[in-house]
């Protein structure tokens, strides 16, 4: 049996990255950004294309937190159907958001394609398939109203989402042409090293202690360094760490968890999402699944395993495979991993000005890789202009979310219940 270790997929497989320069002394930039993630990587790459100089300051490494550890999806709006989003947000800004976000896949392509980033990039779309008839139901909704917004999406049953999908057990499914998969620390990597190709400057394992107003601009402080730059774009999410900044208080924590297989090959392996698109379910407790170039199968949903046994963990990932894909026999999980997700209560994103120069962005609620290409280029622009068009929607008022700690317990156990409940068979 292949021994299954903690461990995540993405890093083992990418090409490491430049060696870490920790900041010491005092430097100088236009902007700083804080967080090397995909935000702050795509915010620094607009700023440098425009003039600017741009220090980012990272706590740990490029790709570190969400940007490097999600499932890879590229998909396109947000977890909320489009109509929603009008009513949270009124019509205007709606659909101003469901514009910027339904086209933010084009994005991401575009700009790996800009940079010859090598990241296992496939635009052949997404995959939302339906377990049972409620679950169609919502696929039928959301087909309906995206194709109302012009967009490229196509709702399959019978034999062709059987084909599409590789297994009798899903009723439809949407498959959607705009969106696609990528290695996300690939990405990630590919994009840092884009920003010190032209000039940016990336310092890794400098975690920011304080953020102090400085005359008419900012004084960003790490345990060996300082940074002074007239503007800061904060881009850290789920991942935020410290008392310099309140912005924790605007979202409250997730999980998300992924197992991967050993390479499978084969014609019962070939059977499996054969179109090379990526995919997740209609289940409230959701399961992801998708391959990667190397043939893995990849299952990912809800909550931690960086706290279950190893046997805990097979009998899930068993569990799950062998309900969508029994051709495939006893597969060999070679590894997991575990992320944090910032979600908000109505699963929409918030941008914030605390100060004159000072922007950022949380509550991406589990959808980085596109949100994060299209925010950090259009919180860099805000920056250059002032100008409050820029953005997909307005500034919030930092509200904090109510018991996010109680938020975050009761949805973990949740989310553990529900996948024991998986494990012993009573609940799929």
């Amino acid at each position: 049996m292949t021994k299954l270790r903690q461990e995540c997929l993405w890093e083992h497989i990418t090409p490491a990255a430049s060696a870490a320069v920790v900041l010491s002394g005092e430097t100088r930039a236009d902007v700083c950004i804080i967080g090397a993630g995909i935000t702050g990587l795509c915010a620094a790459l607009h700023l440098l294309e425009n003039g600017k100089s741009v220090v980012l300051v990272e706590a740990h490494e490029v790709g570190h937190g969400g940007s490097g550890r999600n499932v890879g999806l590229v998909n396109a709006g947000t977890w909320v159907a489009p109509d929603d989003v009008d009513t949270v947000l009124g019509h205007q800004h709606g659909e101003r958001l469901n514009q910027v976000l339904g086209g933010a896949p084009a994005e991401v392509f575009a700009q790996i394609k800009r940079y010859g980033i090598d990241c296992q990039a496939h635009n052949q779309g997404t995959l939302h398939m339906a377990h049972n008839s409620k679950g169609v139901a919502d696929l039928q909704s959301r087909h309906a109203q995206w194709s109302r917004r012009g967009a490229n999406l196509e709702l399959l049953t019978g034999a062709r989402c059987e084909e599409y999908c590789g297994t009798d057990k899903v009723e439809a499914a949407l498959l959607d042409h705009r969106a696609g998969t990528i290695n996300p620390m690939a990405y990630s990597r590919g994009l840092a090293a884009a920003v010190e190709r032209l000039g940016g400057r990336i310092f890794s394992r400098s975690a920011v202690q304080q953020l102090q107003r400085e005359g008419f601009g900012w004084r960003v402080v790490t345990p060996a360094g300082q940074v002074v730059a007239d503007k800061v774009i904060i881009s850290t999410g789920a991942y935020t760490e410290g008392e310099w900044t309140d912005l924790q208080r605007s979202f409250f924590r997730g999980y998300y968890c992924q197992v991967a297989s050993v390479p499978l090959s084969g014609a019962a392996a070939d059977t499996v999402l054969p179109h090379g698109q990526g995919s997740w379910d209609t289940r409230t407790v959701l399961s992801s699944i998708r391959r990667d170039d190397q043939g893995r199968l990849l299952l990912g949903s809800l909550g931690r395993l960086d706290n279950k046994p190893a046997a805990f963990i097979r009998s899930w990932a068993d569990r799950i495979q062998r309900h969508y894909f029994p051709q495939l026999g006893k597969v060999e999980w070679e590894m997991h991993w575990t992320g944090c997700i910032d979600f908000t209560p109505d699963h929409l994103m918030r941008l914030f000005e605390p100060a004159a120069g000072l922007v950022s962005v949380s509550g991406y609620n589990g959808r980085g890789n596109t949100t994060g290409t299209v925010l950090g280029r259009a919180l860099a622009q805000f920056l250059l202009n002032d100008d409050p068009a820029d953005l997909p929607m307005p500034f919030s008022a930092n509200k904090p979310v109510r018991a996010a700690s109680l938020r975050t317990l009761m949805y973990e156990t949740g989310f553990s219940l529900y996948h024991a409940g998986q494990c012993l068979r009573v609940v799929l």
